[in-house]
């Protein structure tokens, strides 16, 4: 199967790595090729046998293929496209492939909501004011694709050092679910399908928000027990969301869900949870995302989570406290205090 991994970020190195060793020690035909946008990245990348910015020290498999060429003829022969961009530009990498390759299945790493956009076609009228899913924004923007997403607790380091991880291959479409259970399974890797898209996509992008309000908590030094409040009260945000959204419930407890929000709220490899300390220690927004040097997700969804869940008339308070905080209109001590003065109820 020829794999193309278009993105060298993190992830999408990563993935690239831990596909090309799993492929190698099982003598398979699979060929990989990671593609970046960047020559010069290219140029590096093949001096240094590994992704320096983001996987420092992590050397590149002997037959991973590395290319900047253009995008064009070249993706359809393809067997299977793996978009590892951000979520901002999922749309402009979609569209792109619909150009060339529209009969090539294709599959997104990306966790989150795309920012409100002026104009569109969506599944809801007026849905440009709030952001769309990555499923939504495939209908929206290039609907004839087969598409799936893959998605589960993963560092992207513990991932390319080949250490065991569990992930969702999650789409409608039951051949794709087996073709990336074929693509992406192996020594390392563990694959679950699941239809739910959904609710795949839900947990994915809530709990990067999450992460940051459990990054607040510790930085606070509020303790373990205000933690594992957070983690708890953040799965039923994320469950109200998805299940508002159409997801099912099963999903929500499951590693997209609940193993994604433990891993990020409470790992250290984190970018989420490291904006949270950043912010508890009293740096501004704009200087932690530039030290960060990589995307954290969650900075750009809490808004765009928090008006989904608005028009859906349903209630999050963790995501709306982060809002606050990541706009600087509360800190982060009147939002923990805020959270535990809000009224006593049932607990569902």
């Amino acid at each position: 199967m020829n794999i193309a991994i278009l993105g060298a970020g993190a992830w999408g190195t990563a993935l690239s790595i831990a596909l090309t060793k799993g492929q190698e020690s099982e003598s398979s035909a699979h060929a990989v090729t990671l593609w970046a946008r960047d020559e010069a990245w290219l140029n590096a990348a093949q001096r240094s046998h590994s992704n320096e910015r983001y996987l420092p020290g992590i050397e590149f498999p002997a037959s991973l293929r590395l290319s900047a060429r253009p995008l064009g003829q070249w993706l359809k022969e393809q067997d299977l496209l793996v978009l590892s961009t951000p979520t901002a530009a999922l749309r402009e990498m979609l569209q792109t492939v619909d150009a060339w390759s529209r009969d090539v299945p294709v599959v997104w790493l990306c966790k989150g909501f795309e920012a409100p956009r002026a104009q569109g076609t969506g599944p809801e009228p007026g849905h440009q004011a709030y952001g769309l899913m990555p499923h939504e924004v495939l209908h929206d923007a290039a609907s004839h694709l087969v598409a799936g997403v893959l998605s589960g607790p993963s560092f992207a380091k513990e991932v390319a050092m080949g250490q065991p991880t569990a992930l969702v291959a999650a789409s409608p479409n039951l051949k794709l679910q087996a073709l990336m259970v074929q693509a992406f399974h192996g020594p390392q890797l563990r694959i679950y399908a699941n239809e739910d898209w959904v609710g795949v996509e839900v947990g994915g992008a809530v709990k990067n928000v999450m992460a940051i309000a459990c990054g607040i908590c510790d930085g606070l030094q509020l303790g373990t027990n205000a933690r594992a409040a957070l983690i708890t009260r953040g799965l039923v945000e994320i469950s109200r969301l998805g299940l508002a959204l159409g997801a099912k419930s099963e999903t929500m407890m499951g590693l997209s869900g609940l193993g994604d929000l433990v891993l990020t709220a409470t790992g250290d490899l984190s970018r989420n949870r490291q904006v949270g300390l950043a912010l508890a220690k009293g740096f501004r927004l704009s200087d932690i995302v530039r030290d960060l040097g990589h995307v954290a997700e969650g900075v750009y969804s809490a808004e765009t989570v928090l008006k989904r869940a608005k028009v859906l008339s349903v209630e999050m308070p963790i995501t709306q406290m982060v809002v606050h905080v990541l706009k600087e209109e509360k800190s982060p001590q009147e939002a923990m205090k805020l959270l535990m003065s809000r009224q006593s109820k049932l607990e569902y």
